[in-house]
């Protein structure tokens, strides 16, 4: 079983930046792809950020061009780069892994994101 632990939330102002950890673990090798959620209150959860097995990269265009989606092969671990975060940033924020073969994604914990005015 994969599992997904994320890390790094916290309490920032607006212009500030914060980066997100997501160790995993379990049968990394089927995953088939990687990415960042997010879930305000009252609203869907959205994507934030995919990326492929390639290393191929998509954004939600409201983070385009502040946040980057990368990955540590050695560690194990996906990271998400949050920098000029605004108020509308505020959310759960979730990683989550695709898994090969299956019609239901992995999902983290969760880690809360505030962005201050």
């Amino acid at each position: 079983q994969v599992q997904l632990v994320e890390s790094g939330g916290g309490l920032v102002q607006a212009g500030g930046s914060l980066r997100l950890s997501c160790k995993v673990s379990g049968n990394i090798f089927s995953i088939n792809a990687r990415g960042w959620y997010r879930q305000a209150p009252g609203k869907q959860r959205e994507l934030v950020a995919l990326m492929a097995n390639s290393g191929s990269t998509n954004y939600q265009d409201s983070v385009k061009g502040r946040f980057t989606i990368s990955r540590d092969y050695a560690k194990n671990t996906m990271y998400l780069q949050m920098n000029s975060l605004k108020p509308e940033d505020t959310a759960v924020y979730y990683c989550s892994a695709k898994i090969r073969a299956s019609p239901y994604d992995v999902w983290g914990q969760g880690t809360q994101v505030t962005v201050s005015s």
